[in-house]
């Protein structure tokens, strides 16, 4: 009895995944002819018609798309078991790794040096940018892991949770004045408020939570970046909100100053986010190395 194999369903992947049967041929190495059989085979094993012949181009039928899903489970489970194969032997890995300005700023250092420690030949090639655009090429497959507020949903992406940070509203020392109660958060907004915009997770976390106390923001000044928000808070051109632990030298140092705000500012959920529908052990275990090291309270840690 014919069974299908492991070819098979890499030429379906990768004809799927580059849009025709000539770049998969391109990336299998092979010949275009080799992939048209492969597929052929596939067809008659599984008596199943894979591609939709009326039509331009590579495109699956409604049957094809479930062979689909299957092959990468089935892809995924051979590259997890090629990886049990030697746990002192590690192939040379690259890691497209995604994550925001206070990863950057805190752990990242960290989890490099943990994932060199486990993946001796690892190569990462890290991109520090704002989530949504970090979101979005993690869609597109430009990289393959990102560490971003979980702010982003799609069913493709898996989400794996890292931590909750809690932040607090602070300002230049002496900009507020202080009372002998917590100021209310519409006592709060009558100041210029400093706040990340729609590309920042934490902006949008946060904005979305403002509007559901129904307070509404006289003066706003928008920056993506945390650093630029850093700066002009210091500054003392508004009130911002910033992560407790990791800016407590700054307020220690006299720089920045608690304001005591109720209700208080809902905690930020981190996540460690890749494509569910491309298996990868690598990624799976990074993933738990990152768990490991996740530590947002210090900055620049190794």
């Amino acid at each position: 009895m014919a069974m299908v194999s492991f070819k098979q369903l890499e030429a379906l992947y990768w004809i799927a995944e580059l849009g025709t049967f000539e770049k998969a041929a391109a990336r299998l190495c092979t010949t275009q002819s080799a992939v048209s059989k492969r597929i052929q085979e596939l067809e008659s094993i599984s008596d199943i018609e894979v591609f939709d012949r009326s039509q331009r181009g590579a495109r699956l039928t409604e049957k094809g798309e479930e062979l689909l899903l299957l092959a990468q489970q089935i892809l995924g489970l051979g590259e997890q078991i090629l990886h049990l194969k030697s746990q002192r032997a590690h192939p040379a890995r690259k890691l497209k790794l995604g994550v925001t300005e206070l990863t950057a700023w805190t752990w990242l250092p960290r989890l490099i040096v943990a994932l060199q420690a486990h993946y001796p030949k690892i190569i990462i090639e890290p991109e520090v940018d704002m989530s949504r655009a970090l979101f979005d090429r993690l869609r597109e497959g430009s990289v393959d892991l990102i560490i971003v507020p979980e702010t982003f949903r799609d069913h493709d992406i898996a989400a794996v949770h890292l931590a909750s940070v809690e932040n607090i509203w602070m300002a230049r020392p002496g900009m507020i004045k202080k009372l002998d109660r917590a100021l209310r958060l519409d006592e709060l907004v009558q100041h210029p408020i400093l706040a990340q915009g729609s590309r920042s997770g934490s902006g949008l976390h946060f904005n979305r939570w403002l509007k559901e106390q129904g307070v509404g923001i006289s003066r706003l000044i928008s920056s993506d970046s945390l650093n630029a928000m850093l700066g002009l808070t210091a500054a003392g051109l508004g009130v911002s909100y910033f992560p407790r632990a990791c800016f407590q030298p700054l307020v220690d140092a006299g720089k920045l100053e608690i304001i005591p705000v109720t209700p208080a500012l809902p905690p930020v959920p981190y996540a460690a986010m890749y494509r569910s529908d491309r298996p990868s052990a690598f990624i799976e275990e990074s993933v738990e190395i990152a768990k490991g090291t996740c530590d947002f309270s210090r900055q620049l840690q190794s």
